[in-house]
C-alpha cells in the first residue's frame, strides 16, 4: 500500500511520471491543447467563476487590509495559468447585500467564497450563496474568526461545497481546477454506440443529466460502420502508418490491412464526435469488425475518452479523471492475488500516454485480441514503480478507489494482452468485500474498474464534495 500524497505535495509529485502530471495540473493543459493543429475537436467555452469575499479586513481576527487586493491579483494570475478560467464578481459581504450578490452568482458557472473574517453570524448569508446549486469552494484561512465551526452544516444539508481551511494559497489552484472539472462535466456529450451496460442509474440519461450534467447521445452502430467505409483508404493508411505501425515495438498477429481498417474506424468515430460535439464514446459493439481497441487507445491518448463494452460507469469515471487530473484511464478486468497482496489488471486495449496528452508514449506491441483470437489490440508495457489509483464511479453517487503501486507486468496467455499488477492494502479483504456493498449488476458491471497513474485518494474526496458523491476505499478500513 503506497502512502497517500499530501495536499501540498499534490502539485509537486516527484514519483515516476509525476513531473509530467504536475505540469499538466499546474498549467491547465487539456487534451485539446495537445491535439494536432487544425483539428476541429470540440472545445469548452471559458469557465466563469464568481468570487465573493465575506467579512472584513483589518482589526482583531480579520485579514490584513491589503489582502483582498493581493487575492484578486493571485486569482487573476491563476485564471491565466489554468487557461479557460475567468473570475468575475468580487463583491464583499458586507457592505454588499447577500440577495443582490446571489442573483449575480446564479449567472456564473461556479462560486468561490473567500472568508475573510467572522464569528458564525454570517452562516445564513453564505447559505443563500450556496443555494444557487453551483459547484462551490469556501476558502478559509486560520485566524479568520470562529465561524468555521458552522461550515460543516452545509455539507450535512446536502450542499455541494468544498470546504477548505488552509494557510496555503496554492491550495486554491487545485480547488479551482477541480471546480472546473465539475463545470466541464455539465457541458459534456457522450456518444453511446449500442446499448449501455453498467449500473441502472448511470444508464438513465435523465439521472446522469440531473446528477452530473452530462448528456448521453444514442448512436446506431450501423451509422458508424457506414462512416468508416466512406473514409478514404489512403487517409486511413497514413493514419495507421503514422500513429501505430511505425511507433509499435513489434507487430505480431495482425495484418497491415487490419491495422488500416482499425484506423478507418478511428477516423469515422473522430468525425462523428466532432460533428456531435462529443468528448467521449462508449460502445457495446467494440469487439465487432473492426474492433475499437486502437480507436479507444488514441482517444484516451488525446485527453478524450473511449470506453469499451458500453461501460457507462467507467466512461463517467474516465471523464472525471481526464477533466480533474489530466490523465487517461485503463479499463481493466481485475483479479486478486492474496499471495502477493496485490490486484492484477488486464484488458486488450490501453492508452499509451498514461501521464496525459503531453506525456511520452508507453512501449507497445500490436497484437490480436486474446479471447477471440482476431482483430487488432494493444499490448502496452506499463511502468513498474508507478503510483496508481484503481477507481470506479458507481450509481452516480459512490467513487470506489484502491490506491497502490505497479510492481510487475506480465504476458500470461490466460489473460488479455495488457497486464500489470498493483499493490493493495489488504488483498483478502478486497477479495471478500469486492464492490464494498455499493452496487450490484451483471459480470461486466461488477468486474470492471479503471486504473489511473497517480494517487488521487485525497483530491477525489474534494471532488466528491463539489459534485455530491462519496469516496469509499475498497479493501480499506471498515
Amino acid at each position: 500500500m503506497t502512502d497517500h500524497i499530501s495536499r501540498r505535495g499534490f502539485l509537486k509529485m516527484t514519483a515516476a511520471g509525476g513531473a509530467v502530471l504536475a505540469a499538466n495540473l499546474a498549467t491547465g493543459t487539456t487534451g485539446a491543447d495537445e491535439r494536432p493543429a487544425g483539428d476541429a475537436w470540440p472545445k469548452f467555452p471559458p469557465v466563469k467563476i464568481h468570487k465573493v469575499f465575506v467579512g472584513r479586513t483589518g482589526g482583531y481576527m480579520a485579514r490584513p487590509t491589503d489582502e483582498k487586493a493581493k487575492l484578486d491579483k493571485y486569482l487573476d494570475e491563476l485564471g491565466k495559468k489554468l487557461g479557460g478560467v475567468e473570475f468575475v464578481g468580487g463583491e464583499t459581504i458586507p457592505p454588499d447585500k447577500a440577495d443582490e450578490v446571489t442573483a449575480k452568482v446564479a449567472k456564473a458557472d461556479g462560486l468561490l467564497v473567500i472568508y475573510l473574517s467572522g464569528h458564525g453570524g454570517n452562516a445564513p448569508i453564505l447559505g443563500k450563496l450556496f443555494d444557487t446549486g453551483l459547484p462551490a469552494v469556501l476558502f478559509f484561512q486560520p485566524f479568520g474568526g470562529h465561524g468555521w465551526m458552522y461550515f460543516q452544516d452545509w455539507r450535512k444539508q446536502g450542499r455541494k461545497v468544498l470546504l477548505m481551511s488552509t494557510s496555503d494559497w496554492s491550495d486554491l489552484d487545485r480547488a479551482v481546477a477541480l471546480m472546473r472539472a465539475a463545470i466541464w462535466m455539465k457541458q459534456t456529450r457522450i456518444l453511446c454506440i449500442g446499448g449501455l451496460r453498467g449500473t441502472a442509474a448511470a444508464r438513465d440519461g435523465e439521472q446522469v443529466r440531473k446528477k452530473l450534467g452530462a448528456e448521453l447521445v444514442p448512436v446506431d452502430n450501423k451509422k458508424v460502420l457506414e462512416m468508416a467505409r466512406a473514409i478514404d483508404p489512403k487517409v486511413a493508411e497514413a493514419e495507421a502508418e503514422q500513429y501505430w505501425i511505425t511507433q509499435a515495438k513489434q507487430i505480431v498477429e495482425p495484418k497491415r490491412s487490419e491495422i488500416i481498417d482499425s484506423a478507418r474506424y478511428y477516423l469515422a468515430v473522430k468525425e462523428l464526435m466532432i460533428r456531435e460535439k462529443a468528448q467521449a464514446v462508449a460502445s457495446s459493439h467494440c469487439m465487432g469488425n473492426p474492433r475499437a481497441c486502437l480507436t479507444f487507445s488514441k482517444l484516451n491518448d488525446l485527453g478524450l475518452v473511449g470506453a469499451c463494452e458500453g461501460d457507462i460507469d467507467s466512461t463517467l469515471t474516465m471523464l472525471l479523471f481526464a477533466y480533474a487530473f489530466r490523465v487517461p484511464g485503463f479499463i481493466t478486468d481485475p483479479v486478486i492475488d492474496t499471495a502477493k497482496n496485490a490486484m492484477i489488471h488486464f484488458h486488450c486495449t490501453s492508452a499509451t500516454k498514461m501521464d496525459g496528452p503531453g506525456g511520452k508514449r508507453l512501449p507497445f506491441v500490436i497484437r490480436n485480441q486474446t479471447d477471440t483470437g482476431g482483430g487488432v489490440a494493444v499490448q502496452a508495457k506499463h511502468r513498474v514503480g508507478q503510483l496508481v489509483t484503481c477507481a470506479k464511479l458507481v450509481n452516480l453517487d459512490t467513487m470506489l478507489i484502491c490506491p497502490g503501486k505497479i510492481i510487475e507486468t506480465s504476458t500470461s496467455p490466460l489473460a488479455c494482452r495488457t497486464q500489470f499488477t498493483q499493490t493493495v492494502r489488504d488483498a483478502r479483504k478486497l477479495f471478500l468485500n469486492w464492490g464494498a456493498g455499493a452496487f450490484k449488476g451483471g459480470i461486466m458491471t461488477m468486474l470492471h474498474r479503471v486504473v489511473f497513474y497517480g494517487d488521487y485518494a485525497k483530491p477525489l474526496q474534494e471532488l466528491g464534495d463539489l459534485m455530491g458523491f462519496k469516496v469509499v476505499e475498497e479493501g480499506g478500513p471498515v
